[in-house]
């Protein structure tokens, strides 16, 4: 019995976070009265109200006592598949990318900092492969190639600082990080940036200096603050080859 009430649970939350991905209940509406929703969805009114705390757990949906339960703002989501889910829909992008990239921050400085003290030879040359084909995929004008040989030099450098947690905390980032580094790279000068960032890092990394391996991280993800608000945020921007 505790199967079935599951995956009925389950199955009530993912059609309404569906709905509310849909804009068909959009934030600070309500959603409807439990008994609404059991007689739709042909579930009891506990069903319903195990989803609802789902949904609550994650920051999704508010209740506010004698007037029902309501929709949060996807930025106030705390739930990570949720995030993911909603951030691949475009909603909210362009809020999603820079909370993105301040996570990035936080965890990349430290990872190319632990780099510096703990990468092997072995790591070294994975990043520099990594950058190797980055070169070669930007001179063939290859954006899927570009996108994924910029994710390994960072997962490289990840893997460098001997920390397991690190490349897991960013690993289940990978689609969201994909999509965005892809959106972001479609501009060739995005490209060359992000070339000459990885061999600064490289560098700081193979001469084992922390400090400098920290500070070319940060510089790199303060280039990616300025390509993204200049190729990606501004409404009016000139799509790459028509000028």
């Amino acid at each position: 019995m505790a199967v079935g009430r599951k995956s009925l649970v389950e199955s009530v939350v993912e059609d309404l976070f569906e709905r509310i991905l849909g804009a068909e209940i959009a934030p600070h509406e309500p959603l409807p009265p439990e008994a609404q929703l059991a007689q739709a969805f042909d579930v009891s009114r506990l069903t319903v109200r195990e989803a609802l705390k789902t949904l609550q757990a994650q920051n999704i949906v508010y209740v506010r006592r004698g007037l029902g339960t309501f929709v949060n703002p996807p930025d106030q989501w705390t739930g990570l598949e949720a995030i993911l889910k909603a951030a691949s829909r475009g909603i909210a992008s362009n809020q999603a990318a820079l909370r993105l990239l301040e996570v990035r921050r936080m965890v990349e400085t430290g990872a190319a900092e632990l780099a510096a003290r703990h990468a092997t030879p072995a790591d070294l040359q994975q990043m520099e492969f990594a950058n190797r084909d980055l070169k070669a995929a930007h001179a063939a004008q290859d954006l899927d190639a570009v996108t994924i040989a910029d994710l390994a030099f960072h997962d490289a450098v990840f893997r460098a600082s001997a920390n397991p947690f690190v490349p897991v905390l960013l690993g289940q980032l990978a689609q969201l990080l994909y999509v965005m580094r892809r959106e972001t790279s479609a501009f060739p000068e995005v490209q060359r940036h992000a070339i000459k960032h990885h061999d600064l890092i490289l560098d700081a990394i193979a001469f084992r200096s922390p400090e400098a391996a920290r500070l070319a991280m940060d510089a790199h993800i303060n280039q990616t603050y300025e390509d993204f608000e200049h190729y990606i945020s501004r409404q009016d921007q000139t799509p790459p080859g028509d000028g």
